[in-house]
């Protein structure tokens, strides 16, 4: 990984910016490209979008994921990250500490609600985070029932699932909020709208990332409808940006186009965009700020290049912008805005 960073544990946002007094597109952004870096609010995040620009955004919506669960006698919290096609699902074992890296084949937990749990294999063979487990009662409606939206330890209370949904949610199967695309509220997207911008959905059900483990991400199921691949195409047959709105967009986005054209899409991707395969659509991401080693930061490499990535980081430390899902957010391009 090219980017290097020291993020000071004071800079990680514990709370959605409305508990801070603001809306939520009044968190700061910062916009990167190779001319220089440049800071203002989300909300005049159009004066660097230009008409017939396209904003790829990911509708999908978050669960309450985050099931307590009791393992031996002690109480752990349980994370269900995905979804798989035979019923089974992903899940991450947690303790307040971190992940728990000790189960066994055919081990039972209880869960909230008066289910069960039994972990069947590890999610990817030699490695011990996530498990392929069988549930005993239906998971949407025990997460719909038990369940809360998943938070780590610089969010030191729990908050509505509203706080976890942005305003493209519609169809709920993220394990965590696609929160790049959090500051984005009605009455702004109609004013991008109204000035050209282009607004063009897809889907990308999120698993569960684990700030503790600086892995590639696991594969994910995704879709990416016939109007959205012929949006994309038309307007970069005309000069529009592509801009996708958070990293799943762009893992989505690039997944169908494996050949550099987009077209429609659905399945599972494992694709890991990075230094060995650049984003060949995208010409640059809204996104949140990711921790020092996280996969992200491939990511964004592969969209908008080391050097802009690195300037924009440093350039966030400096200024004391605020970290994770409830933090400012980041517009990085790999072409001028101008």
């Amino acid at each position: 990984m090219s980017v290097r960073f020291d993020l000071p544990a004071d800079l990680s946002a514990s709370a959605p910016p409305e508990a801070r007094g603001l809306s939520r597109d009044e968190v700061r952004l910062l916009v990167a490209s190779p001319p220089g870096v440049h800071h203002t609010v989300f909300s005049a995040v159009g004066a660097h979008l230009r008409p017939g620009d396209v904003l790829v955004v990911n509708t999908s919506g978050t669960l309450p994921a985050a099931v307590d669960a009791r393992r031996a006698g002690r109480p752990i919290v349980v994370h269900f990250a995905t979804a798989l096609d035979d019923g089974s699902w992903i899940v991450e074992l947690r303790a307040p500490g971190g992940p728990l890296l000790d189960g066994r084949p055919g081990e039972r937990l209880s869960l909230a609600g008066e289910a069960s749990l039994t972990l069947v294999a590890p999610a990817v063979p030699g490695a011990a985070r996530l498990w392929r487990a069988a549930v005993s009662v239906p998971v949407p409606s025990l997460l719909a029932a038990v369940g809360r939206p998943i938070r780590y330890g610089y969010v030191p209370r729990t908050w509505p699932l509203s706080d976890y949904q942005t305003v493209f949610a519609r169809e709920p199967g993220s394990a965590e909020m696609p929160s790049a695309a959090r500051p984005f509220t009605p009455e702004l997207v109609t004013r991008l709208v109204t000035d050209g911008v282009l607004i063009a959905p897809l889907l990308l059900h999120t698993g569960v990332s684990s700030p503790e483990a600086a892995e590639p991400p696991q594969a994910e199921r995704f879709r990416v409808p016939p109007t959205t691949a012929a949006l994309v195409e038309w307007a970069r047959a005309r000069g529009g940006r592509v801009i996708a709105v958070g990293t799943t967009a762009a893992r989505a986005l690039e997944s169908a186009a494996p050949d550099g054209a987009v077209r429609a899409a659905e399945g599972w991707t494992e694709l890991v965009l990075g230094p060995d395969r650049p984003a060949r659509v995208v010409d640059g991401i809204v996104t949140g700020l990711h921790a020092p080693e996280a996969s992200h930061l491939l990511l964004l490499e592969a969209v908008a290049g080391a050097s802009v990535v690195q300037q924009a980081y440093e350039a966030a430390v400096a200024e004391r912008y605020l970290w994770h899902e409830f933090g400012d957010v980041s517009l990085l391009l790999r072409r001028s805005e101008e």
